[in-house]
């Protein structure tokens, strides 16, 4: 590829990365329209990040589209390539103030969106999949309209606990942080598997066999500490995306 012709080819390996996330998000349903934001911090403090220009489908995201935002910069909005403003606001806020979050992804995907409007939205351990995520979740339960620069920053304070990687954003969708871009999506992918199967196993009607605390939490431990699955999982996508010749990395 001859990067000299396209523009914006700072941080290219991450920036393939991203672009790879949103077109499959697009291609499993997940996104919303022209909607939901992706995020990744590329200086050492986390304030400098690389998110999806404003209103353009995930399907059709490039790497070279990728807008480059100071978190510290009040003057974002104003310019000419502006993002979109509720995105300032929600990734704004956590890349000011989370640096742990690397990454930060949020849909607005069906079965996390169900599990986040039941009165009680935390995910039950009831499979493997679901016990990922035992202890790592938080809940918002005070939404509070479209994530402005005051519901961004209201949002961001629930991360403020490391060990929490999912925010289950009530009346609304999720959010979910990781270091990588391959851990991030890989956690956003399981977590919408789980929601699914717990979604399913609700529509049952019947008792449901939920994993004992100390299973759950040795599951989600071991799961954590599993070498090179979120590597392995991004790169066979991108693979999957090069061999159908895809341009989102151009």
């Amino acid at each position: 590829m001859d990067t000299a012709r396209i523009p914006n080819i700072d941080n290219w390996t991450e920036r393939c990365d991203l672009a790879a996330a949103f077109r499959w998000t697009a291609r499993l349903n997940m996104h919303e329209g022209v909607a939901n934001h992706f995020s990744l911090a590329v200086n050492d403090d986390g304030t400098k990040f690389l998110m999806n220009p404003n209103q353009k489908h995930f399907s059709r995201v490039r790497a070279s589209d990728l807008l480059m935002i100071d978190a510290n910069d009040p003057e974002t909005l104003k310019g000419p390539d502006a993002p979109d403003p509720t995105a300032w606001g929600l990734h704004g806020a956590i890349h000011r103030h989370c640096p742990h979050a690397r990454c930060a992804m949020h849909v607005h995907s069906i079965h996390a969106t169900v599990l986040a409007i039941l009165k009680d939205s935390i995910l039950p351990p009831v499979d493997q999949n679901a016990a990922m995520f035992f202890g790592r979740q938080v809940v918002d339960e005070d939404y509070g309209g479209l994530a402005f620069e005051e519901e961004g920053e209201r949002c961001a304070q629930l991360f403020a606990d490391p060990k929490k990687s999912v925010m289950i954003m009530g009346n609304h969708g999720v959010m979910v942080i990781g270091q990588t871009v391959a851990e991030t999506f890989t956690r956003l992918y399981y977590f919408e598997r789980a929601a699914e199967t717990y979604v399913r196993a609700l529509q049952t009607g019947k008792e449901l066999r939920v994993l004992s605390d100390e299973i759950a939490a040795k599951t989600a431990d071991e799961i954590e500490e599993y070498p090179e699955q979120n590597d392995r999982h991004l790169s066979e996508l991108r693979a999957i995306l090069d061999e159908e010749g895809s341009n989102y990395a151009t």
